[in-house]
């Protein structure tokens, strides 16, 4: 079955192919370019992606992705003593065994994906020790390979790709591949996002600079909408969008804010994983970072992308305005 639920005929001696990575949303955007490497190369192959549920949407929306296996280990972990726990473990585990994969491709380089990759009972490839964010799961892979650490988070995934599939090493744009659903919601005219909210408040600029953002904007001609996800982000939202004269969307799932991003004329956001999602479908985006080195997991995309800030390197209003002024002008 296709993610959408639609059987799909595969083309016959193709590789079958499991890619685990299983979050965050950032994370899994970034992984997004190795199906096009791999398809390149194997026109053939069948592809499965093991994701955490809450953004299965982002696997779901590359028409490469034959079948997407949601699993919820950050709820089953908590829930350990509960017996519909197991239950559901066992039945993931059965699902995974049942794709008789040629292969199982841990791109995350956890403990905790190397451990569900052995699940599908198919040779499990990932990064060597040195290489691995949890150097332990290399322990588990029966295939190992050294990627830099320094490198960007897409190439990162596309090289581990590559070495393991025998692919060539990846010397051009990522093709990230997404197609967004149809959308069930979507604002007026022309307009702008702003992603004012982050999973930790360390990463959170300051709400006057986010009304400034939209301020400026609105002289471009472009009409604020302030992106939430959570009841405790809804109020910064409609905070922000009440002084520069912008509006706050309904509460929206990740398919859905997908389809509002990929039709925005410019996003401004935080290092989150909408922010990156924007960008790979192509969208004028600029991300700010307050918390973490843009080096490592910038925004990246076909589009005009900028990141600004870094790792205790809060960036001032007047550095961002300017640097979205650039970017639009350009």
């Amino acid at each position: 079955m296709t993610a959408a639920g639609r059987a799909a005929p595969q083309p016959p001696g193709g590789p079958r192919l499991l890619i685990v990575k299983t979050s965050s949303m950032g994370d899994v955007v970034h992984a997004m370019p190795v199906v096009h490497d791999i398809l390149r190369v194997h026109p053939s192959a069948h592809i499965e992606w093991l994701v955490e549920a809450p953004f299965a949407a982002i696997p779901a929306m590359h028409p490469g992705v034959a079948k997407v296996l949601p699993m919820a280990w950050r709820k089953w972990r908590s829930e350990l003593a509960k017996r519909r726990t197991w239950r559901a473990m066992r039945e993931l585990r059965d699902e995974l065994r049942d794709g008789h994969f040629d292969l199982a491709l841990d791109l995350q380089g956890l403990l905790k994906s190397a451990l569900w990759a052995r699940q599908a009972n198919a040779p499990v490839a990932g990064y060597d020790a040195a290489s691995a964010r949890e150097p332990l799961a290399a322990r588990l892979y029966r295939r190992r390979a050294a990627v830099p650490r320094q490198l960007h988070a897409v190439q990162r995934c596309r090289l581990l790709a590559a070495a393991h599939l025998r692919l060539p090493p990846p010397d051009d744009a990522p093709q990230f591949g997404l197609v967004a659903p149809a959308p069930t919601w979507l604002p007026r005219g022309a307009y702008a996002v702003l992603i004012p909210n982050a999973s930790r408040k360390e990463k959170l600029w300051p709400e006057r600079h986010w009304i400034a953002v939209g301020r400026r904007l609105v002289e471009r001609g472009l009409h604020p909408l302030v992106l939430w996800g959570r009841d405790e982000e809804q109020t910064l939202a409609e905070r922000i969008a009440a002084g520069c004269d912008g509006d706050v969307p309904p509460f929206l799932k990740v398919g859905e804010m997908a389809s509002v991003l990929a039709s925005a004329q410019q996003v401004v956001g935080l290092d989150t994983g909408f922010t990156h999602l924007a960008a790979a479908f192509g969208r004028p985006t600029l991300g700010i970072y307050c918390d973490h080195e843009p080096g490592l997991a910038g925004i990246t995309g076909p589009g005009r992308v900028a990141s600004i800030g870094g790792k205790h390197q809060v960036p001032g209003r007047v550095e961002v305005l300017d640097l979205l002024d650039a970017q639009m002008a350009a």
